[in-house]
């Protein structure tokens, strides 16, 4: 039986250059008070997120080398907590202004869908991005 070679988890050395690290998250369901008709008021209705966030070439080794998912879902959350909201628009300036509090957030891009929103259409809703 032969042993098994070493393998190092992240190349090192001149053969590779670190270009940037991309940070999601994707798909997660909040029922928020959202929309601007008046059978939209006093009411839940779910929205999808998701969130890329975009940083420079780093090297991560612990949690806080990185941006932590449950960081993004907590802005999130803190949004649709806050109180109702009219635009899907709206919600997702928010969290992309949320995310880019942390100075390592290059770049964030936010898609929101809101089913149900229009007859006949799987989702409807936006995407956005912002940059340093």
């Amino acid at each position: 039986m032969s042993s098994s070679p070493t393998v190092t988890p992240f190349p090192l050395g001149d053969a590779f250059q670190r270009e940037g690290l991309s940070v999601f998250v994707r798909g997660l369901r909040l029922d928020v008070g959202i929309g601007v008709y008046d059978h939209e008021q006093g009411r839940l209705q779910t929205l999808v997120i998701d969130v890329t966030l975009e940083m420079g070439p780093v090297v991560v080794e612990h949690l806080a080398d990185t941006i932590n998912y449950e960081t993004v879902a907590a802005a999130a959350r803190a949004i649709a907590a806050a109180g109702h909201v009219g635009l899907v628009e709206t919600f997702a300036e928010r969290l992309a202004v949320a995310c880019l509090d942390d100075p390592r957030v290059r770049r964030v891009a936010v898609r929101i869908e809101k089913p149900g929103a229009l007859a006949g259409a799987e989702a409807a809703g936006c995407a956005l991005a912002f940059s340093r």
